[in-house]
């Protein structure tokens, strides 16, 4: 036998409130399938579902637009610092820095080896490394170094980590206009079973066929499994799938 799917999807629920609103504005409540109360809660549930739904699509699509600035950012950040840190490397291999020099920005000094810049975290520890190393350089009148210069590297350093505090701030946006939404898709399945139950136990009484035609005119769904589908008698019935 076809048996009833509950929506899955945002606008399969949309679509099956809206048909049941439908009938609810259309028809007098003795003539309603289902009680008044859950029809004043479809008006309640409604326009709150589909404000969480916008909302959420906007701080999603706010995030994606600006993540190709972060990624650009980062991108270039991360290049700076281990540039001006291969220069400081050269510098001490041709003997114009002493190696202490690799101290100053917290890197071993008997290494010469570019510290991980994968991770945001990185980028922003080791960034802040080498300026605060670099001005602790200049205030005891060392040679600056330059090609890059640490003020090059702090403009993309700054930019980044002022892009970076702007994505977390749409990140965790998004992350509570994603709770919220999913707390009215809850609310949302829990009135649509229970409008789908009150449908049809009011046409309970009826034959198998007419009680899922007049229940299909609310928006219930039906689906037919393949192996039904060679039985006529059933695909006499009205808005159904095939699973």
């Amino acid at each position: 036998m076809p048996y009833r799917r509950l929506p899955n999807t945002d606008s399969a629920r949309l679509k099956a409130l809206y048909s049941a609103q439908k009938k609810g504005q259309a028809l007098p409540p003795f003539k309603l399938a289902y009680s008044q109360s859950t029809f004043q809660k479809i008006q309640i549930i409604l326009p709150s579902y589909e404000h969480a739904l916008s909302e959420y699509k906007m701080a999603y699509n706010n995030q994606l637009e600006k993540n190709k600035d972060y990624v650009r950012f980062a991108r270039k950040a991360k290049l700076y610092i281990s540039h001006f840190i291969q220069v400081v490397d050269m510098a001490i291999i041709r003997g114009d820095l002493p190696p202490d020099t690799r101290t100053y920005f917290n890197l071993p000094e008997d290494e010469k080896k570019i510290p991980s810049l994968n991770a945001d975290e990185e980028i922003i520890d080791w960034g802040k490394k080498i300026i605060d190393g670099e001005q602790q350089r200049k205030m005891e009148g060392k040679a600056y170094i330059s090609n890059p210069t640490i003020a090059l590297v702090k403009v993309h350093y700054d930019k980044f980590y002022e892009i970076y505090g702007y994505q977390n701030s749409l990140k965790r946006r998004a992350l509570r206009a994603q709770t919220e939404l999913n707390e009215k898709r809850t609310r949302a399945d829990q009135l649509i079973q229970l409008l789908w139950n009150e449908i049809e136990n009011t046409y309970k009484g009826l034959p198998d066929n007419l009680r899922r035609e007049k229940a299909s005119e609310y928006g219930i769904v039906y689906v037919y499994r393949k192996n039904e589908l060679n039985d006529p008698q059933l695909l006499n019935s009205v808005r159904v799938s095939i699973v």
